[in-house]
């Protein structure tokens, strides 16, 4: 449920990025080389099965969904920016690094925005 006008607007970039992480982890297991001896199926299901778990409250706008999505994004984080770092700067981990640090970061910004409102008495 969004509260307020710039609740709209945060939780549009928030789709946006999870669509866009997606699309980089989808496009990662092909690009450079597709790893020899695994299965594709397997790779995607590891890559992408967590986050497409919270498809339905990202794009619903829950706070709940939202604050867990942080949660497991920060892993991806972390296995991307220490992968960015073994690999010296790869372009393609780095990527994924800084598109999990804005979902996170644009996620968190959302639900300090969609706060509820206290009702007040007069």
């Amino acid at each position: 449920m969004l509260h307020n006008p710039k609740a709209r607007m945060t939780a549009r970039l928030t789709i946006l990025l999870y669509l866009a992480t997606l699309a980089a982890l989808l496009v990662s297991t092909f690009y450079p080389a597709q790893v020899e001896g695994v299965s594709v199926t397997l790779m995607l299901s590891v890559k992408l099965v967590p986050l497409l778990a919270f498809a339905v409250p990202v794009f619903r706008g829950h706070n709940r969904g939202y604050i867990w999505l942080s949660f497991v994004v920060i892993f991806y984080f972390t296995q991307y920016v220490v992968s960015s770092w073994l690999s010296e700067g790869a372009i393609t981990p780095l990527i994924i690094a800084v598109l999990t640090f804005l979902l996170f970061t644009v996620a968190m910004v959302h639900l300090k925005v969609n706060r509820p409102q206290p009702v007040t008495e007069t």
